[in-house]
């Protein structure tokens, strides 16, 4: 059994804001099982490697013995929260957000323990759908437009004369409110250090010991530029199978490498960049699908790739001329046609090791030739009429 003072000092690695580390420790001194919530809003059907930096952090707390609370956003997602790309989130179907929220509870299974004294699971939607519009007002009666304003999206977005949504003032306060309903020691977050400062407002005016906040750091996707995101195509879920996680791994640049290492790990890449990555990639794929499975995709990689065997390469029919755009969105990998434009004026695009850069070419085409795009596609070409 730990100290408070080892659990304090196991807890904080890795952070970037704790709020404050006094708070924390009285809280571990007093001995208690404390309540530490995460909540997510089910945007996508799917949660990826970048949910896993704080999901790891809170499983943490529960292998010190204290209890996760797992909140998923269903009604949050109704209102749309402002969003680090200055335009307000897209309001979601009930439909979407059950089928989404569904997967969510699902997924955080992979690295949380479900134990009934270990986790316990929401939907906010438990306790906001209950509140009448009296309640409503009370709730934002609480914040001031002043100090709303200090959100530096808010801030931002009012200076460029961006609309800024009545209704978006409101998600800070309902999510403050989540803290509120279950009793948050903590609160664990990566980008949203405003919102979870409100839930201490709202739980010192509830009559509340105000939760300590801790703030994890983002990790960025493949394009080692923006937050992964599932609606930006620069993730790796973690139900995606062995081969596609690997190959999106292998496909980060190496200054991103040390960064992934750094966030998932708690490491640092060794030896030759290429043997680092494949390193990175393996332990990733080991993660989520096992020892055996993180071996098979390191084999497959370098039989592949390494060793120029596209043997086992799936297959792709195409007609004998065809637009070079067009032919690597017939693979199904990428999520648009600007996106396949980069790949190729950047040179991730070849036909039997010819690098194909004009992204207005038509190409000609014979059966058996191998079309790599990017790190992750290799396929044979089937040319038919």
């Amino acid at each position: 059994m730990k100290s408070p003072q080892e659990q304090l000092n196991l807890l904080e690695q890795g952070v970037d804001t704790l709020v404050s580390r006094e708070e924390l420790l009285k809280k571990l001194e007093s001995g208690r099982q404390l309540r530490v919530k995460l909540g997510c809003d089910p945007t996508a059907p799917d949660l990826h490697i970048g949910h896993s930096v704080v999901l790891r952090k809170l499983r943490q707390f529960q292998d010190l013995g204290h209890k996760a609370i797992f909140i998923v956003g269903d009604y949050t997602s109704r209102i749309g929260d402002p969003t680090g790309q200055n335009k307000t989130r897209p309001m979601l179907t009930p439909e979407d957000i059950d089928r989404n929220a569904q997967t969510y509870f699902e997924q955080a299974g992979i690295i949380l323990d479900t134990a009934p004294d270990k986790l316990e699971i929401h939907r906010n939607s438990e306790w906001l759908d209950k509140m009448s519009f009296a309640d409503v007002i009370r709730l934002a009666s609480q914040m001031t437009v002043a100090r709303m304003m200090e959100r530096d999206t808010f801030e931002k977005r009012f200076a460029a004369d961006i609309p800024i949504g009545i209704h978006e003032f409101l998600y800070p306060l309902v999510q403050g409110h989540d803290s509120v309903m279950v009793r948050s020691d903590v609160e664990l977050g990566a980008d949203q250090l405003f919102n979870n400062l409100v839930g201490r407002e709202i739980q010192r005016a509830a009559g509340q010991e105000p939760q300590v906040v801790m703030i994890l750091p983002i990790l960025e996707g493949l394009d080692g530029v923006q937050k992964m995101s599932k609606s930006k195509g620069n993730y790796i879920g973690l139900t995606e199978p062995p081969v596609d996680m690997f190959g999106k791994a292998m496909s980060i640049s190496d200054e991103l490498m040390g960064r992934w290492y750094k966030l998932l790990f708690n490491d640092q890449p060794t030896g030759h960049p290429m043997e680092a990555k494949k390193a990175l990639a393996r332990r990733i794929v080991e993660q989520y699908h096992g020892m055996a499975a993180g071996a098979q995709a390191l084999e497959d990689f370098e039989k592949r790739f390494s060793k120029k065997d596209y043997s086992d390469a799936g297959e792709l029919s195409v007609t004998a001329e065809i637009w070079i755009v067009e032919l690597v969105e017939k693979t199904g990998k990428f999520k648009s046609r600007g996106d396949i434009r980069r790949i190729i004026q950047q040179g991730g695009v070849t036909i039997d090791g010819e690098k194909i850069t004009d992204d207005k070419a038509r190409v000609t085409l014979r059966t058996g030739q191998i079309l790599k795009a990017g790190k992750l596609v290799v396929v044979k070409l089937l040319v038919g009429n």
